[in-house]
């Protein structure tokens, strides 16, 4: 009995002890419940609001790019290119679920069981060995909180990913997940992950290379297969087990992905056209309208660049300002290797590989010099040899005025274990070359919109990032006198009007002797000479002569006219040599005037801002210069204003024409065209050289000259050294386009006249020449009969360019940009 009794007594206090545990355990759970609710009360309020996710904008770089849609220049440290959730395979997502989350499609944005794995291995090491953190929690932790490791965080990241689920389906956390992740190399989100480190698309990935990226997450500099190869195999591995296991593989795929070599390295993003004066330009218009954050806003910026005329552009400034760089001679090889010492091709391809290309140039290396050639090796078992022909120019220099004898050996010119720079000419032969010290630029645009084409600033952009199309303020010297001869046609002269090209002395107490005599390139003067000759030959004394007759109040208020800013323009009588200051941009603005029919336009490099899902930020809406239009015609076009009368311009067209035809640019001839016109410009001690010249259909502006300011050289004049970079551009630029013609306006006519007297020509006169005039200052009177030869004036012999004999104005540079871009 007394048995049965304690039995009894047993049951009795284990069903307290039971019930007594029972109570503890609901009260802990209630515990828990109210002290999880108390912190999701006190946590709540302090989180974001989740719904920014349905519109989540990644930090994505700048892109910009040719008018045709070349890639020309990237911004931004965020290497990232977003992607929808149904254009990525499903292998890529089956990788990334067994690398970081396997039962993502089950829980509810927080997996217990590995929250609860990870709290235990704290507890049993004392160490943050597993972070137990999913998928969604990872999309709360990068979009909205920091990386610190704090358990406070924790708790929030928790609570943002339950709210998170509820808001937002998994294919959306999933996407937003590959989008934003960081994968090393500033590489964000998949897609980027996969063009840095295997230049592919995501649905070119193999197997393996799927898992070397999947496995990046965790520990993106850990387990990097370009800095860290062996734990970043290690990581793949792993994760293909685990395609495996969850049977998103099968075991052959498996035993073939393991035993894969590592095939990653860095692919940066491929620029398709080099273009990186250009680039800068937008670059640096960009941060000054955005800040920061263009940078990182994703903006796509389409340019009013043509990629066949920017690549034209750029060879043709580098074959001229090498091919005055050979006429002044050789400067001599700074660098050698002692042949008898390292015989190594090893060594050799180290020591070639440390010398960067530049601009059209490549390294090389002398291995043996015969009497009209040389050996020469370029690295990677190339070997080549440099023949006479691209030996015999290499004169030693000794200045800009004086070079060597040429050489009769090559044992004159090189050594074995010199190291040297070569480049090919035109044929494709290999030439011995060096770095020009010279600098140019070529700047082209459509004389109708304003829109710059193709624009070079410099030799090389690693050289030197100084853009002397739209920085540098040189004198632009005779380029400067058609601004001048239209300000005097618009005030009554003709083309025919004789202006006396003598002598004149003007007091300047800066010269020597305190006067100021210019002259003519020549330093002859041809007495009575007409415009057109005058500006074909580029007569000195006529431009003076005419600026003193029409005024510097109205050619300069011409000159503003065309574009040119008041700070450019001197207050006297040297402005009529082109004693002011221009940028290539601005030459090419002026120029445009004469090519489009009379017209201002603006030059502009951004046609259009697209953001990264196609909405338009900025669309350019130019001035368009239109000859035949009227505003009432189009309300929807913006016109350019006219500032030369359709007389005036025609007339200046003409004139610039035989420039050409005649004058100090014939040499551009060579290009088979009728429609080409120009004018050449050499300043004061040859330290400039231009050529502005046009076809109705495009403008380009070549100069050449040292950053310093230095001369060029005896006779390196804007006919010598500017024009033909502008022929070698022209060449390519023209190619199947037809040639254009400005029709006679109304209010010209077109008569015989007699070349020395200015007056219509007697019927059967030999030497007559058709002339345009304004209807009523066609000539009256008939010449009398030719008894000599004609003055000296009429030669048709090509005169040198003249160059402005005018007191020194120092050439001038700045970084402030000409004008916004926009």
């Amino acid at each position: 009995m007394r048995t049965r009794n304690n039995r009894g007594q047993a049951r009795s206090r284990s069903a307290s002890l039971i019930k007594l545990i029972f109570l503890f355990l609901l009260g802990g759970f209630a515990s828990l419940v109210l002290a999880a609710f108390l912190l999701y009360r006190f946590i709540a309020p302090q989180l974001p609001n989740t719904e920014v996710l349905r519109d989540a904008r990644y930090q994505t770089p700048m892109s910009i790019y040719s008018k045709d849609g070349l890639l020309m220049a990237q911004y931004g440290e965020m290497k990232r290119s977003p992607v929808s959730f149904s254009e990525v395979p499903s292998r890529v997502i089956q990788a990334f679920l067994a690398a970081e989350d396997n039962r993502f499609f089950k829980h509810r944005g927080v997996d217990y069981v590995g929250l609860m794995r990870a709290t235990f291995s704290f507890l049993r090491t004392g160490k943050k060995k597993q972070g137990g953190s999913t998928i969604t929690m990872q999309v709360a932790r990068n979009f909205f909180l920091s990386s610190e490791k704090t358990f406070y965080r924790k708790l929030k990241e928790i609570v943002l990913a339950v709210k998170i689920e509820s808001e937002l389906t998994k294919e959306q956390i999933l996407e937003l997940y590959l989008n934003k992740i960081y994968f090393g190399h500033h590489a964000y989100g998949v897609v980027a992950a996969s063009q840095v480190y295997y230049g592919k698309k995501i649905n070119e990935l193999e197997v393996d290379e799927i898992a070397m990226i999947a496995g990046l997450p965790k520990a993106p500099s850990a387990f990097n297969p370009i800095t860290n190869p062996q734990r970043a195999v290690e990581r793949r591995n792993y994760v293909l087990k685990q395609m495996r296991k969850l049977g998103y593989i099968d075991d052959q795929t498996y035993q073939e992905a393991i035993e894969r070599p590592v095939t990653a390295k860095l692919h940066t993003t491929p620029i398709e056209l080099n273009a990186p004066y250009v680039a800068e330009l937008i670059r640096n218009e960009m941060y000054r309208q955005y800040g920061e954050a263009a940078y990182t806003n994703g903006f796509r910026i389409y340019t009013t660049i043509d990629s066949r005329l920017q690549r034209a552009a750029d060879k043709a400034l580098r074959l001229a300002l090498h091919e005055y760089d050979e006429r002044h001679g050789f400067r001599g090889v700074t660098q050698r290797i002692d042949l008898k010492k390292e015989k190594r091709r090893e060594y050799w391809d180290r020591q070639l590989s440390s010398i960067p290309k530049t601009g059209e140039t490549v390294p090389g290396l002398v291995l043996a010099v015969n009497e009209t050639s040389a050996d020469v090796y370029l690295g990677h078992q190339q070997q080549i040899v440099l023949d006479w022909d691209g030996l015999k120019w290499a004169r030693r220099y000794i200045s800009e005025n004086a070079q060597g004898p040429f050489p009769r050996s090559a044992k004159e010119i090189l050594k074995a274990g010199d190291l040297i720079r070569l480049r090919k000419d035109g044929d494709g032969h290999w030439k011995l070359s060096q770095i020009p010290q010279v600098e140019g630029a070529l700047v082209a645009l459509d004389p109708t919109s304003g829109a710059v084409v193709a624009l070079a600033g410099g030799y090389d952009f690693a050289i030197s990032k100084f853009n002397r199309a739209t920085q540098a303020q040189r004198q632009p010297g005779s380029g400067f006198k058609p601004v001048l001869y239209s300000a005097a046609l618009a005030q009554g002269y003709t083309p025919a009007s004789v202006v006396n090209d003598a002598p004149v002395v003007f007091s300047d107490p800066s010269q020597e002797g305190g006067f100021w005599r210019p002259q003519n390139y020549s330093g002859r003067f041809y007495g009575p000479t007409r415009l057109r000759v005058a500006l074909a030959k580029s007569r000195n004394l006529v431009s003076i002569r005419l600026l003193q007759s029409i005024g510097l109040t109205k050619a300069i208020d011409m000159a503003r006219r065309f574009g040119f800013q008041p700070e450019e323009l001197p207050r006297s009588l040297p402005l009529a040599l082109g004693s002011g200051t221009a940028t290539p941009l601005r030459m090419a603005q002026a120029y445009a005037v004469f090519a489009n029919g009379g017209f201002r336009v603006e030059p502009y490099f951004i046609e259009r801002i697209e953001t990264e899902a196609g909405g338009m930020v900025f669309q350019a809406t130019p001035q368009i210069a239109c000859a035949n239009c009227s505003d009432a015609d189009d309300h929807q076009t913006n016109f350019a204003p006219r500032i030369l009368s359709a007389q005036v311009h025609y007339m200046m067209n003409s004139m610039l024409q035989d420039v050409v035809r005649t004058g100090t640019a014939v040499r551009a001839m060579e290009l088979g065209r009728n429609d080409v016109a120009g004018k050449t410009g050499t300043t004061n001690d040859y330290k400039d050289a231009w050529f502005n010249g046009y076809v109705p259909s495009l403008t380009a502006v070549a100069w050449i000259g040292f950053d310093s300011s230095k001369s060029l050289g005896k006779g390196e004049t804007g006919g010598k050294a500017a024009l033909p970079m502008w022929i070698h551009f022209m060449r390519e630029a023209l190619k199947d386009v037809p040639e254009q013609t400005f029709p006679l306006p109304s209010g010209l006519t077109i008569a015989r006249m007699d070349p020395s007297t200015g007056m219509l020509a007697l019927p059967g006169s030999p030497n007559a020449v058709f002339e345009v005039f304004p209807s009523g200052r066609v000539p009256r009177y008939y010449a009398a009969p030719r008894v000599s030869a004609p003055p000296p004036s009429e030669s048709i012999a090509d005169e040198e360019q003249p160059r402005p004999l005018e007191p020194t104005v120092p050439s001038v540079t700045t970084d402030k940009p000409i004008e916004s871009l926009f």
